[in-house]
């Protein structure tokens, strides 16, 4: 057998990452294992050549992508400004959710008549599913606020508990993701909030490669799997369970629309490092 044989069966992990969504690890297991033998034909890779994890934490995820057979990380946009530059991630794809699209806005909601500006802020404390990722916070969904020095940042996965502290004038003000933006009117305290700044469009959720663990040939044969899938018998039905539509080409904030094309050499690109600084913008 040869090694281009060897190398094209080879077993890699695409680790699915989910911080603050519900449930656990077992309940999402058998989706994301359907995925990757889906996924794995689309790109026409051996059966059985990818497996799929998933870990509903920021740090169960970062500890299963430090496996060296981690290669792959399909993961929310916030986990990838916050850990891309250190994972030197590589994006190849891009999500399209269901009721969502590639893109979502985030929402900064408060107490009405409380926030005007960025400085009344100070003080504060920015709950959110993303809190988790302050660089993500501050430096794409904030951005256009700059935050006082004082301001805290805190994860949380109970979005309607934290939505009572802020209606109850606690110093608490509420990022949320489109979602959960939408689902503001049905509050019986809908009331007492107030969406006081917006983020441009940001994508949903990237699947990436992870450093140099997947040849470039692989990595390119993946991608043109990806977005194809979902066109296939029973491949709708399959994403639907994940709450997907599809992939497209990764198109980050403040590049230039992507080619569809996965990257040529197995070097990771640059585009990790700007967008986990927050260098970059969406458009």
């Amino acid at each position: 057998m040869s090694m281009t044989t060897l190398l094209a069966a080879a077993v890699v992990t695409l680790v699915f990452c989910a911080p603050g969504s519900p449930g656990g690890a077992g309940d999402a297991q058998p989706y994301v294992d359907q995925f990757a033998k889906a996924t794995a034909a689309a790109a026409g890779w051996p059966a059985g050549s990818l497996a799929a994890v998933y870990d509903p934490t920021e740090q169960g995820g970062l500890a299963k992508l430090a496996g060296a057979d981690a290669a792959l990380a399909f993961i929310p946009y916030a986990f990838y400004v916050q850990h891309g530059s250190e994972l030197h991630l590589t994006p190849i794809a891009q999500a399209d959710v269901d009721e969502v699209g590639t893109q979502e806005r985030w929402s900064l909601v408060a107490k009405a008549g409380t926030v005007t500006g960025p400085t009344s802020l100070a003080g504060y404390t920015i709950v959110s599913t993303a809190g988790y990722a302050p660089e993500f916070v501050r430096h794409s969904a904030l951005q256009a606020w700059p935050l006082p020095t004082d301001v805290k940042i805190e994860s949380t996965g109970q979005v309607l508990s934290a939505l009572r502290r802020v209606a109850g004038g606690e110093r608490v003000v509420a990022l949320l993701d489109q979602t959960q933006a939408a689902a503001l009117p049905t509050l019986p305290f809908a009331a007492q909030l107030k969406s006081v700044t917006q983020s441009a469009p940001l994508p949903v959720a990237i699947l990436a490669v992870v450093g140099t663990r997947l040849p470039a040939a692989r990595s390119r044969g993946l991608q043109a799997g990806l977005l194809k899938l979902g066109h296939g018998p029973g491949e709708a039905d399959m994403l639907s369970q994940l709450h997907l539509k599809g992939f497209v080409a990764p198109q980050l904030p403040g590049q230039a629309p992507a080619t569809g094309q996965a990257p040529a050499t197995d070097q990771p690109s640059a585009t990790a490092q700007a967008s986990a600084k927050g260098q970059t913008r969406a458009p």
